[in-house]
């Protein structure tokens, strides 16, 4: 085997190929090759050391030709929604994706669509343009029209969040109607009699999920429970501090949020009345970082581990792409009331 530094690096300026990896490992071709795209059957320290001579070298994959002679790009594309929560929940899912790709053969692309875009323009795009051999997605709704077009064109994806097709697909998912129930359980132990709920935008799954969980606990415990119609969890940081404002005004004495910003604009709405956490009014909201309680140590905070729902979606992706005949990747992570 050549030495790295040796007669096996690639001349100055040179731009590092197949070919000049194998000199330097002393693999052959079909090798270096097939341990840049992950080949199951290869042992994985030849696939750790290609990986590791082929980053000293700096080698780029060239993607055109890796499609002419595969048909695959070895991307998978994040598609989100371009006003989404990027201080908490989407930044943490990028992140753990990008580290749960990090060491295979896949990289990792992001795509926006903007307010009033149709969310199905980005998957047609990356489709059929072929700029991807997978794509993950969130804010999925119960009828959502890119799972149905995606499972009916056989191409592989993976969702942040359940459909009404969820037995035929991957997804990783937190239990909403679980938070939504404790959310309101805590708030009753604390006393609370009358909450208002700030929820996702409605169409979507994981809010419908959120809306029967605080219906279901306010008629267990006889808190009444009014769902805020004036602004969402994803509504600008003004509109969901006049909307809590609002419920205030009606006498709510506690408040269940689910995003940080609302949580934030929840607490400065009811700090403008004069009003304190813990001192006749109560906050429940969830987070994907650990943040709020630093922010004000009285808010009730229930944890969405992202970062697991980040790693699940990966490993989903990949297995769609290679085992498309497997039994899809599920996850749903179940938070625990650790108040009781």
């Amino acid at each position: 085997m050549t030495e790295l530094g040796g007669t096996g690096r690639p001349p100055l300026g040179e731009k590092p190929t197949l070919k000049t990896i194998a000199r330097a490992t002393g693999l052959a071709v079909a090798t270096v090759s097939r341990a840049l795209a992950d080949a199951p059957d290869l042992r994985a320290d030849t696939k750790a050391l290609v990986r590791r001579v082929a980053e000293e070298m700096g080698y780029v994959p060239n993607r055109a030709g890796l499609r002419l002679r595969t048909g695959r790009t070895q991307v998978i594309a994040l598609v989100m929604s371009a006003e989404h929560d990027m201080m908490n929940n989407t930044a943490r899912l990028i992140s753990s994706l990008a580290g749960a790709l990090r060491g295979t053969s896949f990289h990792l692309n992001v795509s926006y669509y903007f307010p009033g875009e149709d969310p199905m323009k980005p998957i047609r795009h990356i489709v059929e343009m072929g700029l991807a051999d997978g794509v993950i997605f969130n804010q999925t709704r119960p009828e959502d029209h890119r799972v149905a077009w995606l499972m009916e064109r056989h191409f592989p994806f993976a969702t942040h969040g359940r459909t009404q097709w969820s037995e035929s697909h991957a997804w990783a998912d937190f239990d909403n109607q679980a938070f939504g129930a404790i959310a309101v359980r805590r708030l009753a132990r604390a006393g609370r009699r009358r909450v208002a709920v700030v929820a996702p935008p409605l169409d979507q799954n994981y809010a419908q999920n959120i809306v029967a969980g605080v219906i279901r606990a306010g008629a267990e415990t006889g808190v009444e429970v009014r769902i805020v119609s004036e602004a969402s969890s994803d509504s600008p940081t003004a509109s969901i501090r006049e909307a809590v404002a609002q419920a205030l005004s009606l006498g709510i004495d506690g408040l269940v949020v689910c995003s940080t910003n609302a949580a934030m604009a929840g607490v400065a709405a009811i700090e403008d009345r004069g009003m304190r956490l813990g001192e006749g009014i109560d906050l429940v909201a969830k987070e994907a970082i650990p943040f709020l309680s630093l922010f004000r140590r009285e808010i009730i905070a229930i944890r969405e581990d992202v970062g697991r729902a980040g790693d699940v979606l990966a490993r989903a992706a990949i297995r769609a792409i290679r085992e498309p005949g497997a039994a899809p990747l599920q996850d749903l992570e179940v938070p625990q009331d650790d108040d009781q």
